[in-house]
């Protein structure tokens, strides 16, 4: 079992920043992937990033160039930043883990994942 806490959601006014971590703890094997997700209201959960334990990443459209992921390894830990916020990015953002070993593609996709957290509010005023 794994276990993930995510910390640092909140309200933010657009254009604004924020950066969002993820602690897990639990069985944590060698090659792991770590992603963020997130669900807006009456939507369907969508991807944001994901980082692989050899620093492999991937980002979603809708964020790349606004966005960085990064991790600790030596505290299981991932971090996402995101800049020039928009009120689109409302939502609930909730941390993945798989302990499997991800191609790029599959990174993006959240059924490649075992764990959840419970998600993290994250409000963008306009």
């Amino acid at each position: 079992q794994v276990q993930l806490v995510e910390s640092g959601g909140g309200l933010v006014q657009a254009g604004g920043s924020l950066r969002l971590a993820c602690t897990a703890s639990g069985r944590i094997s060698r090659d792991n992937v770590m992603g963020w997700f997130r669900q807006a209201p009456g939507k369907e959960r969508e991807f944001v990033a994901a980082i692989r334990r050899d620093g492999a990443t991937v980002s979603a459209d809708s964020v790349k160039g606004r966005s960085a992921i990064s991790r600790d390894n030596a505290k299981n830990t991932v971090s996402l930043r995101m800049d020039s916020l928009e009120p689109e990015d409302t939502a609930v953002y909730y941390c993945a883990h798989t302990s499997r070993r991800l191609i790029i593609a599959a990174m993006a996709i959240s059924r490649s994942y075992d764990y959840w957290g419970e998600g993290t509010q994250v409000t963008v005023s306009s």
